[in-house]
């Protein structure tokens, strides 16, 4: 079991930049996949950026490659996303996630934990 409790949300401008954090606690987050999803109002949620156990293999989608970096501090068992140059269409609550295994996956269903999101907002 892992709990998962992201930060960092808030309000921005367009063209703006925000940092999420992902705090995991139980058991040691290094066994776990994790990664990224998010969800606009009256959309399904929808997959961001996921990074290996090792922090070594990333994988974006398409609509934040260049814009949006994922990383892990497996010490202090984080995951953070920095998000750059953010546009409207970056509006949703955005949800940390973990899997146990050795790929990373950008299938929701892959992902057995999750946290309770935070909300992203930006404003053009």
């Amino acid at each position: 079991q892992v709990q998962l409790v992201e930060s960092g949300g808030g309000s921005v401008q367009a063209g703006g930049s925000l940092r999420l954090s992902c705090a995991a606690s139980g058991r040691t987050s290094t066994r776990y996949t994790m990664g990224w999803f998010r969800q606009a109002p009256g959309k399904e949620r929808e997959f961001v950026a996921a990074i290996s156990r090792s922090g070594v293999s990333t994988y974006y989608a398409d609509s934040v490659k260049g814009r949006f970096t994922i990383s892990r501090d497996n010490g202090e068992n984080t995951v953070n996303l920095y998000m750059n140059n953010l546009a409207p269409e970056d509006t949703a609550i955005y949800h940390c996630a973990a899997r146990g295994g050795t790929w990373i996956s950008y299938v929701e269903n892959d992902y057995g934990y999750w946290g309770q999101g935070t909300q992203v907002t930006v404003s053009s």
